[in-house]
């Protein structure tokens, strides 16, 4: 199996924070309203945080972006991936919501509730037309997944965001970055898999059965900071819900134009090894 991970299994009490880079309906992000002209810039407006989003236009050496990209690594969550025989004696369902809080002593009322009922609704949620989505509460389960979709004799690699050099006054903060390099990651199918809020690590994962692609970019902030970023371009909106934070931010409605987004580091995506690759 190919897609196998050998992880560790600690289980966390404490919130895996969210990426804020979810396609489809987006229930786990507040949405700010945006009259942007989307030709001409991907300004986010108050939320720092939603500075992730842009067209394919934009992706080119020599502009300059304003990007967040949050002060967590990949490292933080996958190694407390729990083992297939940890998360099956767990409930994970809505309908199992009361008796997760109690397992885990929080209150009714507190933002851990809340956020542990929202990942459970979006884990829940039916996927829309041509994709399959998968909530990994296991090393083994995310595995499976992910074989489920490229075949179990394709050969598969995850690959994320990672920071070459991070500035002291960072911070996670968003800054303006230039565009130094583009590689198109060869990728005639891809899984996108992303850190959700709960009581231990659980990725939400999903393939879109479109027109997608892939990228490295290598990227220099103003504040000094070194960014080998992944950004994955949706040629293909129509399918997405109304409200998805994307269109807010960049002032487009779903089907008007393809829509990119950069990953954050604790977020990754499954690429097929091609044999140019290997």
């Amino acid at each position: 199996m190919y897609a196998k991970l050998a992880l560790s299994t600690l289980l966390l009490h404490l919130l895996i924070p969210l990426g804020s880079c979810e396609e489809g309906d987006n229930h786990m992000h507040h949405v700010h309203s945006s009259h942007l002209h989307h030709h001409h810039t991907t300004d986010p407006g108050p939320d720092p945080s939603l500075s992730i989003f842009f067209f394919p236009e934009n992706l080119n050496v020599g502009n300059t972006m304003k990007i967040y990209f949050p002060n967590r690594q990949l490292s933080d969550s996958l190694p407390h991936l729990l083992s297939k025989q940890e998360a099956d004696a767990i409930p994970f369902s809505s309908q199992k919501l009361p008796q997760i809080l109690r397992l885990f002593s929080f209150s009714a009322g507190s933002p851990q509730a809340a956020a542990i009922a929202a990942t459970l609704e979006e884990c829940d949620r039916r996927p829309i037309r041509g994709e399959q989505k998968f909530c990994a509460t296991s090393s083994q389960s995310l595995s499976e997944f992910v074989e489920t979709i490229f075949g179990p004799d394709t050969p598969t690699e995850a690959v994320s965001t990672y920071h070459l050099k991070r500035s002291e006054s960072d911070g996670g903060a968003a800054q303006n970055y230039g565009i130094v390099g583009i590689w198109q990651i060869p990728s005639p199918k891809l899984v996108s898999c992303h850190t959700m809020p709960y009581a231990y690590t659980v990725f939400y994962c999903h393939y879109h059965d479109s027109d997608n692609r892939v990228y490295r970019v290598s990227l220099a902030g103003e504040n000094g900071d070194a960014v080998e970023a992944i950004a994955v371009c949706h040629m293909d909106t129509s399918q997405w819900g109304p409200t998805h934070v994307a269109f807010a931010v960049l002032g487009v409605e779903p089907g008007s134009t393809p829509v990119c987004h950069f990953f954050p580091a604790d977020n990754f995506v499954w690429v097929p090894i091609m044999s140019e690759q290997i």
